[in-house]
């Protein structure tokens, strides 16, 4: 076991630190209330290689392991939930998919321009009647010569509005339930297709969040993601890589309401000494600390799987179960911390406590994962091995690079 970050790790994690503390803390509040998700931060992200920090340099990213990506996504919800999804969505959920299911020509032509940040990539499961239960998806794919005909609609899905790429599910034959389910990618500019916001979210404002429609959308055989009846075990994996993201999210969030809560113990006062000195507060964030530090060991042992090319289901449901867990309960101490000032957005903490609501549902309800964890220890469930795996760490296929170079 090595618990030591490399250099250029803690580069990394310094360098988004900076990013958020100059370009995103100083206008969420601005952003928060206008419900505002400005694409500059975009143009900032491509600029400092974050959107594929872990995809290969053969793929024209950054070529630096899963751990990495956890960093990213945890300095990026320490300044707003919005930013850590928009990058959990783009690289955890649509280009690590590609890159573990894609063929060569799908990755040239799909993950190359989103490792970039040129292309933006988003993914399409959630519909009004399946989130947990993705069998009872209605969206469907018919073969039609060598396109495949898509109907159907589909619901939560952030970057809706500005994504360019969508891995989207449905069915091609639905007698056979969820091995019946294929995956596909859709672009934008296909003919049927369209996007809509979800207006008045609780939390996480500044994200684009809303609903996909596909109209008899004509998708070449080419865009068949994996083989048709893949479609679950894709999404199942790509969850995991979502599920990764949102616990290291979650671990920022955590970040975020210690480091506002002890700044406000030392400057608020009550009955003539700092409200940090009243032991109910330091219970408080002691928890926060005892959270944010388990939390983390599970986030970084789930990646050091990932690193490995080994199968996490079972580590990264814990990771992201826990994690957000506690975020939940680090966010609404800390409005506690804040007495009144906490129910005000004149301080971040509101907002924190409403961001922290969405993680414990989306990506696996905190129920989801409670009878995934119970199942796993009763012997209920196993994880089998996958025909495409994850690749591990450092990248063979970036050995291969350098030495065709």
């Amino acid at each position: 076991m090595n618990f030591e970050f490399t250099e250029e790790q803690r580069m990394l994690r310094k360098m988004v630190r900076n990013f958020v503390d100059k370009e995103i803390i100083p206008n969420m509040r601005e952003w928060d209330e206008r419900g505002y998700f400005d694409t500059i931060i975009w143009k900032r992200l491509k600029e400092l290689g974050l959107l594929g920090v872990c995809i290969p340099e053969k793929y024209s990213g950054s070529g630096m392991d899963y751990n990495s990506l956890a960093i990213v996504c945890e300095e990026l919800e320490r300044g707003d939930t919005a930013f850590r999804t928009a990058v959990s969505v783009h690289t955890g959920l649509n280009s690590m998919t590609l890159l573990q299911w894609g063929t060569e020509e799908q990755k040239q032509k799909y993950l190359v321009p989103q490792a970039k940040g040129e292309k933006i990539g988003a993914f399409g499961l959630t519909e009004p009647g399946a989130g947990s239960d993705v069998a009872s998806l209605g969206t469907t794919a018919v073969k039609d010569g060598d396109n495949y005909i898509l109907n159907g609609s589909k619901t939560w899905i952030s970057l809706c509005d500005v994504a360019d790429h969508f891995i989207v599910f449905a069915y091609t034959d639905k007698s056979k339930k969820h091995h019946g389910i294929s995956a596909f990618i859709v672009e934008r500019t296909m003919p049927g297709f369209s996007s809509k916001s979800i207006k008045g979210k609780l939390g996480i404002r500044s994200g684009n969040t809303g609903e996909l429609f596909f109209d008899q959308v004509r998708v070449p055989k080419e865009n068949l993601l994996g083989q048709e009846g893949e479609g679950f075990k894709i999404a199942m994996s790509a969850l995991d890589n979502g599920r990764f993201t949102v616990a290291a999210g979650a671990v920022g969030l955590i970040m975020a309401c210690l480091e506002e809560s002890v700044k406000y113990c030392h400057e608020r006062k009550t009955f003539g000494k700092e409200i940090g000195k009243h032991q109910l507060v330091q219970q408080m964030i002691a928890n926060m600390e005892a959270g944010l530090q388990m939390s983390r060991l599970l986030v970084y042992r789930a990646g050091e799987l990932k690193n490995k090319g080994l199968r996490n289901t079972r580590e990264t449901s814990l990771a992201k179960w826990q994690a957000c867990n506690f975020a939940n309960k680090a966010a609404d101490d800390a409005v506690q911390i804040h007495g009144a000032y906490g129910y005000s957005n004149e301080y971040p903490v509101e907002r924190f406590l409403r961001n922290s609501k969405a993680p414990v549902i989306y990506e696996g309800t905190r129920e989801i994962h409670t009878i995934m964890q119970a199942e796993y220890v009763l012997g209920y469930r196993e994880d089998k091995p996958l025909n495409n795996m994850l690749p591990a760490w450092p990248f063979e296929c970036d050995k291969e690079t350098v030495t065709d170079s």
